[in-house]
């Protein structure tokens, strides 16, 4: 069985991380990190959206800075089907 993860890097997904400065509800001029990682597709990022969404909506801290990477795992042209398989042992 194919792991969802596998299944969504072959559609084009990639891992994304977002380095996420926020300001602390209590002490504004304080800012603690947050690190978010997850796959999503660039360069629309809707996972992340979707996860900035939810805390300008629920969480308390302000956002002050987030910065985003980006990688390509697979890409359907590099994936190739095995033939066989053999086992030692």
């Amino acid at each position: 069985m194919v792991s969802a993860d596998f299944r969504r890097q072959l559609e084009g997904y990639g891992l994304t991380t977002a380095n996420i400065l926020y300001g602390m509800p209590d002490h504004p001029d304080i800012l603690q990190t947050f690190i978010w990682q997850k796959y999503d597709l660039h360069p629309e990022f809707p996972e992340l959206r979707k996860f900035l969404d939810f805390w300008v909506r629920e969480i308390e801290g302000p956002l002050h800075t987030i910065m985003v990477a980006h990688q390509g795992l697979i890409r359907p042209a590099e994936f190739r089907a095995v033939g066989m398989e053999f086992y030692l042992h």
